[in-house]
C-alpha cells in the first residue's frame, strides 16, 4: 500500500510538505530545526563561555578572532550539503524513490571528495590567513591552535550536515534535533573536562567541538541505516549519472559559495575589529554569540523554505510555493519584533556568561552591537527565507548574487570603520549587508514566480491565485 508514491512508512516517519496548511507545516517543521540550530550554536557558545570564564579574556578573544573563519567552514559545509540535497527533496516531492536514492548517493560522493579537499586547503593556508586578518599577536598562538583543530575536523561537520540535510529533505526535522542535543551536551562536558581538568585551553575547546560533531553525524548514520529503509542503497544507486552529479554541483556549489561570499565580508569586518584591540574583540565575540542564538530562528526558517520549496517544486504546485513564502514572511516579521525587543533591552546582561573580568566595559560594547543588529532583524528574516527558498526551487546562481550584495555592504562599511577606527561602524556592517541583500532577493522572487515559473509550468497559475 502506497501513498502518493512515497509509501506508508515514509509518509508516517517523514513529512510530505505538498499538502496541508502551509503556515502550520512551516511552523511545525521550523521549530525542531530552530532548537537544533540553537544547540549547534552551543558548540561555539560553550567554547566561548568556558574559555572566557576559566582561561581568560584573551583566550576568549582568541576563540572569537577565528569566528569568521569558522563561519566560512561551517557555512560552506552547510550550504553545500543543503544544495546537494535539493534534488533529494524534489524527487521525494515527485514520488520518485529510485531517483531520490541516487541523489543521496551523489551527494555522499561529492561531500566526501570536497570535504577532503577543504580539510587540506584550510590547514595549509591557516597561518598566513590569520596574519592577513590582523590577528593580535597576544592571542595569535591560541587562535591558530583552535582553528587548526576545527579545520582538521571538517569531515565530522560534513557527515552530520549531509545526513541531517537528507533527513530534512524528506521532511524529517526532529531526528537531527535529538542527536544534536545529545552532542551539544557532550560538547559541554568535554569542554569542562579538557579545559578545567586537563588545562588544554582553547585547543581543548576545539577538540571537544570536533568530537561532538562526529558523534552527532554517527548517530544520524545509525538511525538512517536502522530506521529509514527507503534510504537503503543498492549497488546500482551508487552509480549516479554524470547529469545528476552536474546538477547537484550546479546547485550545491553556488549555495556553498553564497555562504563563502558572506564569510569573506565578515572577515573584512573581523579585520577592522582586530585593530581595535583584544578587549573589543572579546566584546564583539560575546555580542555576536548572543545574536547568533536569537537569529537561529531565521536560519531555521530558511532551511524549512528550502525543503518546502523543493518538495512543492517537484510536485509542480506553484500556488502553494507562493503561499509558503507569504506564510514564512509573516512569521519572520512577527519574530523580528519579539527578538529585537529582547536583545535590545536585556541582551547585554548575557555578557556575564562569557567573562568574569572587565564585565562593565565589555557590557557597554555588547549593548551597542545588539542595538545595531536588532534594529535590522526584518531584513535579516527576508534574506534567510527568500535566499533559501529560492535555492530550494532549484536556482543556484541568482541567490549567490545576494551574497555579492552582502559582501559589498559589509566590505564598504568595514573599510570605512577601519579608517575611522570606529567600533560602531563595525557593528553596522552586517545590517548594511542585510538591507542590500534583502532588496535584491525580493526582486528575484517576484521575477521567478511571475515570469520564470510560467515557462517551467505552462498553464499553471502563478499570479494572484491564492
Amino acid at each position: 500500500m502506497v501513498c502518493n508514491g512515497k509509501g506508508v512508512f515514509m509518509k508516517a516517519v517523514q513529512h510530505d510538505m505538498t499538502s496541508g496548511n502551509p503556515m502550520r507545516i512551516i511552523l511545525n517543521f521550523t521549530l525542531p530545526i530552530f532548537i537544533g540550530n540553537v544547540f549547534q550554536q552551543f558548540y561555539n557558545m560553550a567554547d566561548a563561555v568556558i574559555v572566557g570564564k576559566f582561561v581568560g579574556t584573551k583566550a576568549l578573544a582568541a576563540v572569537g578572532s577565528t569566528g569568521t573563519i569558522m563561519f566560512l567552514i561551517y557555512g560552506f559545509v552547510v550550504g553545500m550539503t543543503a544544495g546537494f540535497t535539493v534534488l533529494t527533496a524534489q524527487k521525494f516531492g515527485a514520488g520518485d524513490m529510485p531517483a531520490m536514492r541516487r541523489t543521496v548517493a551523489g551527494a555522499s560522493i561529492l561531500s566526501l571528495v570536497i570535504g577532503l579537499i577543504l580539510t587540506a586547503a584550510f590547514m595549509i593556508l591557516m597561518k598566513p590567513w590569520l596574519a592577513l586578518m590582523n590577528t593580535p599577536s597576544d592571542i595569535f598562538a591560541d587562535a591558530y591552535a583552535y582553528i587548526m583543530i576545527i579545520s582538521g575536523g571538517i569531515l565530522a561537520q560534513m557527515l552530520y550536515n549531509l545526513l541531517a540535510s537528507i533527513l530534512r529533505a524528506l521532511g524529517n526535522s526532529k531526528v537531527p534535533l535529538y542527536f544534536l542535543i545529545l552532542s551539544a551536551l557532550l560538547n559541554i562536558v568535554l569542554d569542562l573536562v579538557l579545559i578545567i581538568v586537563f588545562h588544554m585551553g582553547a585547543a581543548g575547546a576545539a577538540i571537544a567541538t570536533v568530537i561532538s560533531q562526529g558523534v552527532s553525524g554517527l548517530l544520524c548514520l545509525v538511525y538512517i541505516v536502522k530506521k529509514v529503509p527507503m534510504l537503503k542503497m543498492s549497488r546500482e544507486d551508487w552509480h549516479p549519472s554524470g547529469t545528476l552529479i552536474k546538477t547537484q554541483i550546479g546547485i550545491g556549489i553556488p549555495m556553498a559559495l553564497q555562504y563563502s561570499i558572506t564569510a569573506i565580508g565578515t572577515m573584512m569586518v573581523q579585520s577592522s575589529l582586530n585593530i581595535l584591540g583584544s578587549t573589543l574583540v572579546a566584546a564583539f565575540t560575546a555580542a555576536s554569540k548572543i545574536e547568533q542564538v536569537v537569529t537561529q530562528a531565521y536560519v531555521a526558517m530558511g532551511t524549512t523554505m528550502a525543503t518546502y520549496g523543493a518538495q512543492n517544486m517537484g510536485a509542480g504546485n506553484v500556488p502553494r510555493i507562493r503561499q509558503g513564502f507569504r506564510a514564512s514572511t509573516i512569521i519572520g516579521i512577527i519574530y523580528a519584533f519579539i527578538a529585537a525587543a529582547l536583545v535590545m533591552t536585556v541582551g547585554k546582561y548575557m555578557s556575564y556568561l562569557f567573562v568574569s573580568e572587565d564585565v562593565e566595559l565589555i557590557m557597554d560594547s555588547v549593548d551597542i552591537y545588539l542595538k545595531c543588529v536588532g534594529t535590522f532583524f526584518i531584513p535579516l528574516a527576508i534574506v534567510n527565507i527568500y535566499r533559501n527558498g529560492i535555492q530550494g526551487l532549484g536556482y543556484g546562481i541568482l541567490p549567490m548574487m545576494a551574497g555579492v550584495a552582502e559582501l559589498v555592504g559589509r566590505g564598504v562599511v568595514a573599510v570605512i570603520a577601519a579608517g575611522q577606527k570606529s567600533y560602531l561602524g563595525v557593528c553596522l556592517a552586517s545590517p548594511a549587508a542585510w538591507v542590500l541583500a534583502a532588496a535584491l532577493l525580493i526582486g528575484m522572487y517576484y521575477y521567478i514566480v511571475k515570469i520564470d515559473l510560467k515557462k517551467i509550468f505552462p498553464g499553471k497559475k502563478t499570479g494572484n491565485d491564492i
